[in-house]
């Protein structure tokens, strides 16, 4: 059974930095797509950032683009996200995901194979 297990979220001040944390457990392919999605209250799940392991290729939302950095610790199956000046606007459930396959570019949530349970980031004004 893969789990999906995220850490890192909490309060932070606008303008503040944040990371977070994605472990992947008992996952054996040798290519496969894991990244964060985020759900703000009343809107959709959207794609933030996704890191093929691997692999080549990240790819970020237009909204993350220069502000959040996706990463992977390869060994140690877990890839973060560092999200730099953060606003109000980022405030969400963030959710790790893996996609079984190599992403080309920034997927659906639909396309996601494998889900966490989510981390809440609030920013505060």
């Amino acid at each position: 059974q893969v789990q999906v297990v995220e850490s890192g979220g909490g309060s932070v001040q606008a303008g503040g930095s944040v990371r977070l944390s994605c472990a992947v457990s008992t996952w054996t392919r040798r290519i496969y797509c894991m990244g964060w999605f985020r759900q703000a209250s009343g809107k959709e799940r959207e794609g933030v950032a996704v890191i093929n392991v691997g692999a080549e290729g990240t790819y970020y939302a237009d909204s993350a683009k220069g502000r959040f950095t996706i990463s992977l610790d390869n060994a140690n199956k877990t890839a973060y996200l560092q999200l730099h000046r953060v606003s109000p606007e980022d405030t969400a459930m963030y959710y790790c995901a893996v996609l079984d396959g190599y992403c080309a570019s920034l997927p659906g949530y639909r396309s996601m194979d494998y889900w966490g349970k989510g981390t809440l980031v609030t920013i505060s004004s």
